[in-house]
């Protein structure tokens, strides 16, 4: 039996052209009120008695950047900081292959555990080492447009 895309859950699939424009829509209203770092308070007046949703500072960039994404037609995943990963996962996070993954998990590159044969990585660990290495290859292309810019 085949399941229309609305009606499977949003993390298996893209969003719809429906879902990207309500989640534009969310976005923009959200980025709106959410100037300034302030605490954004939304109320539903549906319900009786209104229910009231506090957002935080953290919580509002939180969500307009999952909007963000959502908006523009994006698959996206959310995982805990304290998730252990399988090799093949962390590979996708950081879009190369999993051989090329093992290679740097056996260079020691980034820490992992061995669970039986199987590697795992934590979230956490991986995120750490993805920020390190978008760190080093935004300063190789700074040094690299510097190079350029002393050529021309």
């Amino acid at each position: 039996m085949t399941m229309p895309a609305y009606a499977q859950e949003l993390g298996s699939r893209l969003p719809s052209a429906n879902e990207r424009a309500v989640a534009n829509n969310l976005r923009q209203i959200l980025a709106a009120h959410a100037q300034g770092g302030t605490t954004l308070r939304l109320q539903q007046s549906v319900d009786q008695p209104p229910t009231e949703v506090i957002l935080t500072p953290g919580l509002s960039a939180l969500l307009i950047e999952l909007l963000r994404h959502l908006g523009q037609g994006d698959a996206v995943t959310l995982v805990p900081i304290s998730q252990q990963l399988t090799t093949q996962q962390a590979a996708d996070i950081l879009n190369v292959s999993r051989p090329f993954l093992i290679n740097v998990l056996e260079r020691g590159d980034l820490p992992f555990e061995r669970v039986g044969r199987h590697r795992r990585i934590r979230a956490e660990d991986l995120f750490e080492y993805k920020r390190s290495r978008d760190s080093r290859r935004s300063q190789a292309l700074d040094a690299l447009a510097a190079i350029d810019a002393e050529l021309l």
